[in-house]
């Protein structure tokens, strides 16, 4: 969400911005704000100027009673009433403008970083760089869900009778295997001096529309029947929530936290939830990284989060490349993201295991979080999100990239404490 004072300052520069993710349609919506805002800036100074005059009056009305001037005093009761009548149009008005210009401000998409490659969609997103060889084995790969039941380490039907399509087991190994992912994700984490939490599995409608756009939020969230809450999609809803409403002391900055959660998503419109495979379900299991900081620090720690995520999947001997977001495919809260794809060697392609993101100072704007100096001058930190780790999902690379000829999955030697000593299933 971008500042009201920086859209009139720079509407050309705003404009520009929207072309560039290929938004043109919300053009007319620049000039229509910058309407209202001069119209809402006109109400709230005449509303200041008859608040003015009825102070004034008022004193004059109790200096006329005293002089037993009632007739005058009289007069100006009648015009402190009409000016009372206007103050209260025009206060009705003003947080009518004030809404219209909030919700025209939610739907300008944040100013991306110049770095950011331009292009329509995700088929325009560009490589970076490659972390690992890829390699495909002599022998055949069996699809992830086959695998999985070889181990019988996976219930699709139970799951189907008991939630519906886009829910499963896991069991045995494979349910190990999981869990012991998520541990060694926490650890890994803590070892790079992040803070661990386990964060609250729901929020409130503010904390939603604080941290993601609308058509985000539709696409995504389960909302409680009956109540103010909705289910998580990712711990970062919740974490970066922590902070509405807060004035955080620049010396406590920044703020490096990494939080396991359960995640909820409907996906909305994603093509294969009715298939038999965990590329995209209702429900997963996460580990995230979550910054707060200074806005001249937010490229360097961009840079470090996704940084993060591949050196946590080399240890697993899984190689990965790093796609960067092309301007049509950034969400409108972002500035900056970056793709983190592990490779299949069954498919013989990367597949998304992460995204980092730079969402500048939009989150914090909505809300209403700030950061005072040491002189106490208050500003709006910048907020980033990254994804450790994400399995099942993850569960795919891993038991493709470790599979052995002889059926077998080697267990890395970073994982094996968490697998009972285990060096493979």
């Amino acid at each position: 969400m971008l500042d009201i004072k920086f859209v009139c300052k720079n509407p050309e520069l705003v404009k520009e911005n929207l072309r560039k993710k290929f938004q043109d349609d919300k053009l007319s919506l620049v000039d229509e704000v910058l309407r209202l805002d001069v119209e809402n800036r006109e109400c709230i100074k005449e509303i200041e100027s008859l608040r003015a005059s009825r102070n004034i009056l008022s004193k004059q009305v109790g200096v006329l009673l005293a002089k037993g001037q009632q007739e005058e005093a009289e007069k100006i009761k009648a015009e402190v009433t009409a000016n009372a009548e206007r103050l209260a149009k025009l206060t009705a008005t003003n947080a009518e403008l004030e809404k219209q210009v909030y919700q025209i401000m939610l739907s300008l998409p944040n100013i991306i970083d110049s770095s950011v490659p331009i292009g329509k969609n995700d088929s325009e997103n560009v490589e970076r760089q490659r972390f690992g060889e890829p390699f495909v084995p002599n022998f055949e790969i069996p699809y992830h869900i086959e695998l999985m039941e070889k181990f019988s380490g996976i219930d699709f039907e139970s799951a189907r009778n008991v939630a519906g399509n886009g829910f499963y087991y896991l069991a045995g190994d494979i349910a190990r295997l999981h869990s012991a992912v998520i541990s060694y994700a926490r650890d890994f984490m803590i070892d790079k001096g992040f803070t661990y939490f386990v964060p609250p599995f729901m929020v409130r409608s503010e904390v939603v529309t604080g941290v993601m756009s609308f058509s985000e939020m539709e696409s995504m969230m389960y909302k409680i029947e009956g109540e103010d809450l909705y289910l998580i999609g990712t711990s970062e809803h919740s974490m970066i929530g922590k902070f509405i409403d807060k004035i955080i002391p620049e010396e406590n900055l920044p703020q490096a936290l990494t939080s396991y959660s359960p995640c909820f998503r409907k996906e909305k419109g994603a093509h294969g939830i009715e298939e038999r495979g965990i590329y995209r379900i209702h429900q997963f299991e996460k580990q995230e990284m979550i910054v707060v900081c200074k806005p001249e620090e937010s490229l360097m720690w961009f840079d470090k989060l996704w940084q993060n995520t591949v050196d946590f999947f080399r240890t697993l001997d899984i190689p990965v490349r790093t796609l960067e977001c092309c301007s049509g495919d950034l969400a409108d809260l972002k500035v900056k993201s970056l793709d983190v794809e592990a490779w299949s060697p069954r498919q013989r392609k990367y597949f998304e295991v992460g995204s980092c993101s730079n969402l500048g100072d939009a989150q914090a704007r909505r809300l209403k979080m700030r950061v005072s100096d040491k002189d106490g001058k208050k500003y709006l930190p910048h907020t980033l999100n990254n994804t450790v780790v994400a399995p099942p999902r993850m569960l795919i690379a891993f038991l493709e990239n470790n599979l052995q000829a002889d059926g077998t999955v080697k267990i890395p030697t970073a994982l094996r404490g968490y697998m009972g000593g285990k060096t493979s299933i």
